[in-house]
């Protein structure tokens, strides 16, 4: 063998392990690539799993049941208030809850919520006690209201209209609103021949609202711990599948009037974009 021959023979050689080399550094590159951009995708999950459970969720719950001007104190809406709040806690809301409450009492627990809201946040109302429509708007009755004729209504009571849309001005992301209100009360009696119910309750932007009773109906109170209403709506609320929150008020509303045999038909109303959920 010549000495170009050794030289040739070298050089591919060389050639040879420097592209062993280049392939070798290639293939680690590629798999730190790979490794990095799977650690984005991990860490970008985690960020949106995290961001979900820190998702400002509120709620006001309202159970008013000793009004000096009823016959007999409501136990319902106290022990329903009690039972939807420590639903609601499990499941990450953070709720301001008041019991038998003046009109000053609501009115300063509405202006905390208000306070509270930020843009993504998902803000729940739930009211048990009397609720009057008065020119088609409909008013949650505090227990010290002093309700002798027609006009006093809107001014001893909360209009549930202007909460919602207090809570939509501050931009919250969805709203949700129960009112099991729907009863005959010891005030219409005074200056109607009959029972009004509620008025309808148009759902605003990104709402759903559940009522215990058609619009313009009444529903007499069950001997129950709970109303039907939160009973229904706290098992279906255990139990929620597809269809989140609205899933479980339609399926609320269906059992209600199967079981009462359409005597009581609670109402829901919707313009939800969003899937929400609660619990389940």
């Amino acid at each position: 063998m010549n000495v170009r021959q050794l030289i040739s023979r070298r050089s591919v050689a060389v050639v040879a392990s420097l592209v062993g080399m280049v392939s070798l550094a290639i293939g680690a590159h590629a798999a730190l690539n790979k490794r990095a951009l799977d650690a984005a995708k991990a860490i970008g999950t985690q960020q949106a799993v995290d961001s979900s459970k820190k998702q400002s969720r509120l709620a006001l719950v309202i159970g008013n049941g000793h009004y000096p001007d009823a016959a007999a104190p409501l136990n319902q809406p106290i022990n329903d208030a009690r039972a939807l709040t420590a639903t609601l806690r499990r499941n990450g809301f953070d709720v301001d809850v008041i019991e038998d409450a003046s009109k000053d009492d609501m009115q300063r627990a509405i202006g905390r919520l208000k306070s509270r809201i930020k843009p993504d946040s998902v803000v729940m109302l739930f009211f048990g006690g009397y609720g009057i429509q008065a020119r088609r708007e409909n008013y949650m009755i505090p227990v010290d209201a002093r309700i002798w004729k027609e006009n006093d209504i809107r001014r001893e009571g909360v209009s549930v209209e202007s909460v919602l849309a207090g809570i939509k001005e501050k931009g919250a992301r969805a709203k949700l609103v129960v009112i099991d209100a729907s009863r005959r009360n010891p005030y219409e009696r005074r200056f109607r021949s009959y029972s009004h119910g509620l008025a309808p309750i148009a759902a605003s932007d990104n709402a759903l609202i559940l009522t215990s009773a058609t619009p313009g109906k009444v529903a007499d109170d069950s001997k129950g711990h709970n109303s039907v209403l939160v009973s229904e709506l706290l098992s279906n609320l255990a139990a929620q599948g597809a269809g989140g929150v609205e899933g479980v008020f339609n399926k609320t509303r269906v059992a209600i009037s199967r079981a009462s045999d359409g005597a009581q038909v609670p109402s829901v109303s919707s313009s939800l974009l969003d899937e929400i959920r609660i619990g389940g």
